[in-house]
């Protein structure tokens, strides 16, 4: 059985709470944990109506806490907002918390609009240049303490707080970039094909472009893939419509809670050409068989070492059955 993480974005339902829905990324985090998930990742979005991880860091504290096995980690921390160091002494502090459990995975997207970017920043006079290759490089150094001696920030990889333990760091993303970064820093990648899918072409050129940064370490692909699974195929499909629904907003600048799956349907039922520009994205959806052949599709396009399944969906609960079922499904007591 290939390993099964999930990416959680911490959903806002119409009629929740921000608050709530941050209760709720724990309990799915706790339920996904018995479940036999090998990690649970938070995300990163800013200034949202429907997503309330902003705060990947602070969400990764509070879901470690109250699981004692799963790995916990950013999916991810989006790199260009921040500084290395301080990137560095947040993660050793979580893992020193919670040794052998925090994961570091980070991107280089914004999380939101060019304009809330801006609002980010410190230094609002001109956007941020695109440095993502030497923070990287950067926060690796203080992790690993191998920045060169005469680096004018050398020094402060000692005084990490959380030494001897360090995060695992991942590099996100779907690009011939992020691969190139992955791969040159002998990192492991989470391939995102929820956002840009059907991409072996770039697990293919991680694998062979992978320059081992220890003596026996090894390229490590994980796949993110958009999963809702119900009973039935068409109730999957009912449960999925809030997502497009959202997303479809959000292309027309409009941030919205999720609604309801039957509010979804009705309005995508109006908008055929909503579901045209959705036509190229990747949803496995369905009973539990329909999503095992889904998701076997995508290992077969990919060879991946672990697969990540994450969704938006309006109630939590659906939630849990939907990562409850997938789980039975890539059971090999399903096969």
């Amino acid at each position: 059985m290939i390993p099964l993480s999930v990416l959680d974005q911490t959903p806002i339902p119409e009629g929740v709470t921000p608050a709530q829905a941050l209760a709720n990324s724990i309990d799915l985090a706790r339920h996904c944990e018995a479940l036999g998930y090998q990690r649970f990742w938070l995300a990163e979005h800013h200034a949202s109506a429907a997503l309330a991880g902003s705060a990947p860091e602070i969400l990764i504290g509070a879901v470690a806490n109250a699981t004692s096995r799963i790995r916990v980690g950013s999916g991810g921390v989006m790199l260009p907002h921040y500084s290395a160091l301080k990137v560095a002494e947040q993660f050793s502090l979580l893992a020193g918390l919670h040794p052998g459990r925090i994961d570091l995975g980070l991107g280089r997207a914004p999380g939101s609009d060019q304009r809330t970017a801006v609002a980010l920043q410190q230094d609002r006079r001109q956007y941020a240049p695109n440095q993502f290759p030497q923070q990287l490089a950067e926060l690796i150094g203080y992790l690993e303490n191998s920045l060169p001696d005469d680096h004018p920030f050398h020094a402060y990889a000692a005084t990490l707080p959380g030494r001897p333990h360090v995060p695992e760091p991942w590099v996100l993303g779907s690009s011939p970039d992020s691969v190139a970064f992955a791969a040159d820093l002998g990192l492991p990648y989470c391939l995102a094909d929820f956002i840009a899918p059907r991409l072996g072409e770039l697990a293919e050129a991680y694998r062979d472009q992978f320059r081992p940064r220890h003596a026996g370490s090894k390229p490590h692909l994980m796949v993110a893939v958009w999963t809702v699974c119900a009973e039935t195929d068409a109730e999957a499909l009912r449960l999925a419509a809030p997502a497009r629904m959202m997303f479809a907003h959000l292309l027309m600048g409009k941030s919205i809670s999720v609604p309801p799956p039957d509010v979804a349907q009705a309005w995508l039922a109006d908008r055929p050409d909503v579901a045209k520009a959705f036509a190229s994205r990747r949803v496995v959806a369905g009973s539990p068989a329909t999503v095992r052949a889904g998701l076997e599709q995508v290992i077969a396009e990919y060879a991946p070492d672990e697969l990540m399944l994450v969704n938006i969906l309006h109630g939590h609960e659906d939630r849990k059955r939907s990562y409850t079922l997938a789980m039975d499904a890539m059971s090999p007591v399903a096969a």
